[in-house]
């Protein structure tokens, strides 16, 4: 079985990147070198690797993928510092 990765670049200008494969090393150097001149991380170098996860299951990390993506940056930020007790705090909305 394949392991697939969810993980989460952060970029040059403070914004994060979060993305999927079944090849982490090779996808990395990919953003490093610009690979996909299209792609959001290109104008953005350099990237850092801050967090990744792995799955066996590729539709679950693609799953995983895109609600991390719709998350706030400082969900994000609680997931990769790994306070994960703050998470369900941080989804909920802040009304006035």
């Amino acid at each position: 079985m394949q392991q697939s990765y969810v993980y989460i670049l952060k970029c040059s200008d403070g914004t994060y990147y979060t993305g999927v494969t079944s090849k982490l090393t090779q996808r990395l150097f990919q953003h490093d070198i610009g690979f996909y001149p299209d792609c959001y991380t290109c104008k953005r170098r350099p990237v850092t690797l801050v967090f990744y996860a792995e799955f066996t299951d590729i539709n679950f990390a693609i799953e995983k993928e895109k609600q991390i993506k719709k998350w706030s940056k400082a969900k994000k930020e609680a997931l990769i510092k790994g306070d994960y007790d703050d998470l369900p705090n941080l989804a909920k909305k802040k009304f006035n």
